[in-house]
């Protein structure tokens, strides 16, 4: 999704993240039986998971320092653990999956355990969670006493057999075409470049896409809980790490510990993913309309407009100079909205992003330029960057059925982008690869209450640009016992990493005794920004 459930570079979901929906399925088709141990009968890949977690309760992890190139400080340490490629196949080719820890800070008798982290995405790497303790970073100190931190980079990301669909140079060049077309040639133009890059998905990374799916991302963090030594799982998950956290619930409701899910992707099979991408664009131009307001209230220190409809009017002479000619011959409104995306995405990027537009508009258009020009000599970024956008792709694509007419994707955006013109078309060519996906498009798991699934907590802001509201009360309405702790008048992507008293005391006592509050819990919003 745009933002992909988390934040992506140019045409390309986050921590930040965005996400897309599939066609309408008909008739919600109730879930198999689970017995207790996760397995579902006459399931093979439920089969597959249960003997894969066996073998990696056996084998472990073999500890090490981390290689240099990873950027992980000591203490923290890295290893793999082997999953199968197809469950269905538990003994056929396995696959690598990244992880790191940190050891909890407390005494031997505060330690409850691992934690195990997911940032979003699809495509986002959980390897730097263990540096939340490195970091002494404030509002995880207490769950850092009892908790191993642990991350991993989940199957096709990364450190962990990473997928490719395109030369990631060709990738990140710069101007691309502006997102918004002008004609009927500019769409059939776009239309071509998405249809390239599915073809290229195929080509470059074909063996791994049947496999690029939600369910097997969750088979493999129960493979991941077991290699721990974990008999059962403690969870964080922001974004796109909500959903996966939802279908694990689902398919292992006896395995879950403690589950905190935080900005969360709708789980209706309804909303997968098509659908749930087009609740973005609108969720993301409210948040954006937001940020322009707030620019305008603070006008004695950007000096851009003093009303939204003034600074509104600036955003839209800002990208048509840059269509008419790119900023430094390089930013276009495709490298632009890269640029602005960050700010409906997070809170602090509204300071920042600000800064490098009331530049521009006194006169000093560099930093605008540096900020959303590629550097084609960072190899490595560039590769990060290519990975994170094919691992959302094909992961959003195999998940579910999507739409494989044009006119149904061309009659949508023309109609939403009408009101909802800063990301409706730019997300739309993100995602329409998924229109001539090259593998067959699986059917989303129907979310749910299994038994035995504990208390679930559920953290939300109203105003979330990537993971819209609505999500969080559908998940709340699935997940039985859940609670649902809702930060209004807010809209920065991802709470639980904000300082704000009323959540963090609350993911504090979930995660340290079990326990929630008796009814759901409003918070006052988080401190807004300051320039």
């Amino acid at each position: 999704m745009r933002g992909r459930y988390h934040v992506r570079r140019t045409a390309v979901l986050g921590s930040a993240g965005t996400l897309l929906a599939g066609t309408l399925i008909a008739g919600a088709m109730a879930a198999p039986a689970a017995t207790a141990d996760g397995r579902h009968q006459g399931d093979p890949a439920a089969y597959g998971a249960k003997t894969a977690a066996e073998r990696a309760a056996k084998k472990g992890i073999d500890w090490q320092d981390c290689p240099a190139d990873w950027a992980l400080e000591k203490p923290i340490q890295c290893g793999y653990v082997s999953v199968p490629l197809d469950y269905a196949k538990p003994h056929g080719r396995q696959i690598r999956i990244a992880v790191d820890r940190i050891g909890s800070t407390g005494t031997k008798d505060e330690r409850q355990g691992a934690l195990i982290y997911n940032p979003g995405g699809p495509g986002g790497s959980g390897l730097a969670f263990p540096r939340r303790v490195v970091t002494k970073n404030a509002v995880w100190a207490d769950a850092a006493k009892a908790y191993d931190f642990v991350g991993f980079d989940p199957r096709g990301v990364g450190r962990s057999t990473p997928i490719s669909c395109i030369d990631p140079q060709e990738f990140v060049k710069a101007p691309k075409a502006d997102p918004v077309p002008d004609s009927e040639a500019d769409k059939r133009a776009q239309r071509k470049l998405a249809a390239e890059y599915a073809d290229g998905c195929k080509e470059r990374s074909g063996w791994m896409l049947p496999h690029m799916t939600t369910p097997n991302t969750a088979r493999d963090l129960d493979v991941v809980r077991a290699a721990l030594g974990e008999k059962k799982l403690n969870y964080l998950g922001v974004s796109y790490g909500t959903y996966l956290g939802a279908v694990y619930g689902t398919l292992f409701p006896t395995h879950v510990r403690r589950m905190v899910v935080d900005s969360v992707v709708n789980p209706s099979k309804e909303k997968i993913w098509y659908q749930a991408n087009l609740d973005q664009d609108v969720a993301f131009e409210t948040r954006f309309t937001d940020w322009l307001e707030w620019v305008a209230k603070n006008d004695a220190t950007f000096h851009i407009g003093d009303t939204t409809a003034k600074v509104r009017g600036q955003w839209d002479t800002l990208r048509a100079a840059a269509k008419k000619s790119p900023l430094g011959g390089v930013v276009g409104p495709a490298e632009l909205l890269g640029v602005f995306q960050s700010a409906p995405y997070y809170d602090s990027s509204w300071v920042p992003t600000a800064t490098l537009w009331s530049k521009y508009v006194a006169g000093d258009p560099q930093p605008l330029i540096d900020a959303g020009s590629p550097d084609l000599s960072d190899t490595v970024g560039n590769a990060k960057s290519e990975n994170g956008n094919a691992v959302y792709t094909a992961v959003e694509c195999t998940d579910a059925k999507w739409p494989t007419s044009w006119r149904k994707w061309d009659r949508d955006t023309t109609r939403l982008h009408r009101d909802h013109p800063f990301l409706t078309w730019s997300n739309t060519w993100m995602n329409l690869p998924c229109a001539t996906w090259g593998v067959k498009q699986q059917t989303p798991v129907e979310v749910g209450t299994g038994k035995g699934l504990p208390p679930v907590l559920i953290t939300q802001s109203t105003r979330d640009a990537a993971t819209p509201y609505g999500g969080a009360v559908e998940l709340h309405k699935r997940f039985k016992g859940s609670r649902l702790i809702t930060e209004r008048d807010a809209g920065s992507h991802g709470i639980t990493n904000l300082v704000n008293p009323c959540v963090n005391d609350r993911v504090k006592t979930y995660l340290l005794t079990g326990a929630v509050d008796r009814a759901d819990v409003t918070c006052a919003p988080h401190a807004t920004p300051k320039p």
